[in-house]
């Protein structure tokens, strides 16, 4: 009896043992979650409240250390030949960006002298009566005048002119006059005016009801539906034989960059409202050529829609990490180490920006120093083959003892670091990608910054009605980024093309002619921009003509 009830004890003393296992490791799951979900609360706390910059310094104690020992843990040789602190660049203050002067700030601004004049009464001399002789003038101060936009009809008529003589003769000879062009426009809107409503839009992010409100104030009602036909019809005739070109120009290039962003459109074909659709943008990369920026609108995010726009691209093609673009089939990708490094801030613990045991902030030093490196060689050296050595010899050692440190990591699972090892593990065979051509991008933040009008006009304008808009969008914001891209006058770039009017039937060597990058027309866009400013002056550097 004994035996047995020692056996029977034995079997519940394991029983309650392993009770007491599950309930500990229910508990630690537990706790794991618990600790999850606050860091997920501190990050969007973080995001909510706290700055959204990137930049971040790499003058923190004990940096330097660390990564001479990191160097020598993963390739003693790397760092045989000389010490790391020689292999850094050396750190140069950066110089406060100095104030604008007048002059500077009304560059191209007509000027128009205003006189203080004495009365007649004054003119005489107090003392002795006799009148006052001018010596000189003082300047008192400056001002900025606003004048208005001003709206005209201009109503065309063709004169007829009949031979006195022929007419005697029962031959009659009759001629009318013509300017050379028929008007082929859509809408009664002149180029100009057509023009002005998509700067607004596109580039302003006037949406086209606000715009509607400020014709009325012009004395003028024009619907928002007329302002949307005039855009959607206009840039479909007229803007996309350019946008066209352009596509070509940029498949030809060895060096491109993508994004996309949500869209929402209100009426596609068998889709919800609330479905979301996406505007891409495909730009070129940093070789030294003439920049193209192109926007693409699609249904979906589906990566055969990158697929069918970069056919026939072949060369190196820079975007983040969404696995789509793996499915260009001669790009060969570069991964953004922006978005690594946005990862990784996200998984710094609240408050442990400088705890140097955090792996998120050992990363952290690694990529902090290669954007400085980059930012150093990017300034020194105008040669491609330069920066390709430079990066060979300075960065490629900080590369390599950054996926070291990778291989070494394993984050508690579910957690933001978990979530950050695992995107940068995904990305890793693309991370060194970059050193293999001085021309390759460090990052995706060109892309991002070509796409940010698009995001910021979105909050203004919130949506596209029809899929036929969200394409002309695509091609106006096309238009409006190529110029500002190539530094020329948006609105007078956009009137200069609907005057022009290209069209399918032109060769590239004529739409060659038409580019922004051509400095034919940077030099007509220049003068018309200069003429403009004679009349009428925005305060926001934007011209305004007579409509």
């Amino acid at each position: 009896e004994l035996k047995d009830m020692i056996n029977d004890l034995k079997k519940m003393i394991k029983t309650l043992q392993a009770t007491v296992d599950a309930a500990n490791k229910r508990e630690e799951a537990l706790t794991q979650e618990r600790d999850n979900l606050k860091e997920e609360i501190d990050l969007l706390r973080k995001k909510l409240f706290g700055t959204s910059s990137e930049k971040r310094t790499i003058d923190i104690p004990g940096q330097l250390n660390f990564f001479n020992e990191a160097e020598l843990e993963q390739d003693p040789e790397a760092v045989k030949a000389e010490d790391l602190e020689a292999l850094l660049p050396e750190k140069t203050a950066k110089k406060r960006k100095a104030r604008a002067t007048d002059a500077e700030r009304f560059k191209g601004v007509p000027v128009e002298k205003k006189y203080l004049e004495l009365s007649e009464e004054e003119k005489l001399c107090p003392a002795c009566g006799t009148p006052l002789k001018e010596i000189g003038e003082e300047f008192v101060r400056r001002e900025l005048v606003f004048v208005p936009a001003k709206l005209k009809v201009y109503e065309y008529y063709s004169k007829s002119y009949e031979c006195p003589q022929c007419r005697l003769q029962d031959i009659p000879v009759i001629k009318k006059g013509k300017d050379g062009r028929s008007h082929m426009l859509y809408g009664m809107a002149s180029a100009g005016t057509v023009a002005w409503v998509m700067y607004q839009k596109f580039c302003n992010g006037l949406p086209y009801y606000r715009q509607e409100k400020d014709w009325k104030q012009y004395g003028v009602e024009i619907t928002r539906a007329t302002m949307a036909n005039w855009v959607i019809r206009n840039s479909k005739a007229f803007f996309l034989p350019m946008y066209e070109y352009f596509h070509r120009k940029l498949l030809e290039r060895g060096f491109a960059m993508a994004d996309e962003t949500p869209l929402q459109v209100l009426h596609e074909p068998e889709r919800r409202a609330q479905t979301k659709s996406y505007m891409w943008l495909f730009r070129s990369g940093e070789d030294g050529g003439p920049p193209i920026i192109l926007y693409k609108y699609s249904e979906t995010r589906a990566g055969d829609n990158a697929v069918d726009f970069l056919h026939g691209f072949k060369g190196y093609l820079m975007c983040d990490g969404y696995s789509g673009y793996n499915k260009v089939p001669d790009a060969k990708r570069t991964a953004c180490w922006a978005h690594i490094r946005r990862y990784l801030t996200d998984a710094i613990p609240k408050g442990k920006a400088l705890d140097y045991t955090q792996p998120s902030v050992q990363g952290m030093l690694y990529i902090n120093q290669l954007f400085h490196l980059e930012d150093v060689i990017r300034s020194k050296y105008s040669s491609f083959d330069a920066i390709k050595k430079a990066r060979l010899e300075k960065e490629k050692p900080v590369v390599e003892g950054f996926l070291s440190w990778l291989g070494q990591q394993s984050p508690i699972r579910g957690g933001r670091m978990d979530k950050a090892v695992t995107y940068i593990q995904n990305r890793r065979s693309y991370l060194s990608t970059y050193l293999e051509d001085g021309r390759c991008s460090f990052s995706n933040n060109l892309s991002e910054n070509a796409i940010r009008p698009f995001t910021v006009g979105r909050k203004n304008w919130l949506f596209c009605d029809t899929p036929n808009g969200a394409q002309a969008s695509a091609i106006v914001y096309t238009m409006v980024e190529m110029a500002k891209a190539n530094g020329v006058n948006v609105y007078h770039y956009l009137t200069y093309l609907l005057e022009k009017l290209p069209d399918d039937r032109m060769s590239d060597d004529e739409l060659e002619l038409l580019a922004p990058w051509n400095e034919t027309v940077k030099a007509e866009i220049e003068r018309r921009a200069n003429g403009s400013n004679q009349s009428y002056v925005n305060c926001q550097g934007a011209p305004t003509t007579e409509k």
